[in-house]
């Protein structure tokens, strides 16, 4: 039984992250063996950036989109790699701009960093947090990309000029690397297209990957100057960056939930069914990600799809059951119109408001009441059929947001929580009969691929 849900387990875990994992386990254990078989090379600057790497995994964080980072580890580990020498003191005559030369090996930096992160995560793991594998792997893989391009310079015996421009060209390079191996195991954990995902890598994470690495970089030169001291006066930049991204990220956590906790009033008041708005924002996440949306578009659609149903608390007799798809157009556009006026009462939530207005209105016949037409070129919107320039005006169809809620709760509203794999197959079959004018037929489709993909599992 054991052996089986074990098995179970690790076909949860996506092939990326397994790939991802082994390589630079496999690199770690080769880079340990090396150390332990010649000896630490300069073993106090290593004991130095190894308990600097260990307090950054010890404070890392989560950002949004659910990212964790170290961004204290990644730069000492970073500078570590980048390390030409350590200050002035006890130089070799004709060293470097008179400073020892810092001899350690690419493997080294690689076991260092391993051995600094395993301690850094021990406290986490004592308290239960176990620390995220792939996350871990991709920090290891950072240091080992910079190390294995940066330091055989060192042996080439260059001037500063043109060390600063392999330092700049090999971090730039491990961000780029950074990115694309995390939005290739994110394309695969929330089954979003890879473009998509390297959109969104590059959006959350490229402000912070500078900071990291700029600070990474003065490290490695303030240190070869000024020695270990520099380690602590350089470390200050990237520990007020990390507080503000923490204090940003709290932000949005508590933003997100405290959406959730208004979604549910509705449930609380009996106006709709338990647990209707979780269900129907998991679904237009799911359809939204079908369709190509970006990260922050989903964002806004998740909070949309929780608040869809808030203007059904201005009803004198709720709706039975809550099913709003069974109301009339007018009554539909009515709860609509409510909940959008009750979400811009908050000041930040303008576009999501406005998403919700318009997801009561019909695909083919929106805007009849002065939402705003588009011209014969400007029509098409994201995720409109192909063919829709016909030289006929007609009026713009709601946003791809307003769409995807209005078939998301069509669906949930006469499914409900049901796992009757037959009733969601008919009301899909409903839904494709109502596309020709009442939903969208891309939207239905990836609603029933969504469907689907949740039926296997």
């Amino acid at each position: 039984m054991s052996a089986h849900h074990t098995r179970t387990a690790w076909q949860r875990v996506d092939a990326g992250k397994l790939l991802v994992i082994a390589i630079v386990g496999l690199l770690v254990a080769v880079a340990v063996t090396r150390v332990a078989a010649v000896g630490l090379q300069q073993p106090d600057v290593a004991v130095l950036f190894g308990v600097l790497i260990a307090l950054g995994e010890l404070f890392r964080m989560v950002m949004p989109g659910n990212r964790e980072v170290a961004p204290v580890a990644t730069a000492g580990a970073v500078g570590y790699a980048l390390l030409v020498g350590v200050g002035p003191e006890n130089a070799p005559p004709g060293a470097l701009l008179g400073v020892h030369p810092a001899v350690h090996s690419p493997l080294q930096v690689v076991a260092v960093t391993a051995v600094g992160m395993l301690v850094g995560s021990l406290p986490h793991a004592a308290v239960g947090r176990m620390p995220r594998l792939d996350a871990m792997a991709r920090r290891l893989l950072i240091a080992a990309v910079v190390a294995l391009c940066f330091r055989p310079l060192l042996a080439l015996d260059l001037n500063w000029q043109f060390l600063l421009a392999a330092m700049c060209l090999t971090v730039v390079i491990s961000c780029f690397t950074d990115v694309v191996v995390a939005a290739w195991i994110r394309a695969e954990t929330v089954r979003a297209r890879f473009g998509i995902a390297v959109r969104d890598e590059i959006r959350a994470k490229m402000a912070l990957c500078a900071a990291t690495n700029a600070t990474a970089m003065l490290i490695a030169v303030a240190t070869t100057v000024l020695g270990p001291v520099a380690l602590a006066v350089f470390t200050a930049p990237i520990l007020v960056t990390q507080f503000a991204f923490r204090r940003y990220s709290g932000v949005r956590a508590t933003y997100l939930q405290t959406v959730r906790a208004l979604s549910r009033v509705t449930e609380v008041g009996g106006y709709v069914e338990t647990g209707h708005s979780r269900r129907v924002s998991r679904l237009a996440v799911g359809m939204g990600r079908e369709l190509g949306m970006c990260e922050e578009e989903l964002l806004e659609l998740e909070y949309a799809a929780l608040m869809h149903d808030i203007g059904q608390l201005s009803l004198g007799d709720p709706i039975p059951g809550g099913a709003t798809v069974l109301a009339s157009p007018a009554e539909q556009r009515r709860i609509a119109e409510l909940g959008a006026e009750v979400i811009k009462q908050t000041g930040v939530l303008d576009r999501v408001a406005h998403i919700v207005k318009l997801s009561s209105h019909p695909y083919r016949t929106a805007a009849t009441s002065g939402e705003g037409a588009a011209s014969p070129t400007s029509r098409r919107g994201k995720g409109e059929p192909a063919g829709a320039d016909d030289g006929v005006e007609r009026p713009a169809p709601p946003p791809l947001a307003s769409r995807i809620i209005k078939v998301a709760n069509a669906y949930d509203d006469l499914v409900g929580d049901s796992s009757d794999r037959d009733r969601g197959a008919a009301v899909l079959e409903r839904l494709r009969l109502d596309s020709a004018s009442e939903y969208d037929p891309a939207v239905v489709e990836a609603l029933s691929r969504v469907v689907e993909r949740r039926t296997r599992t």
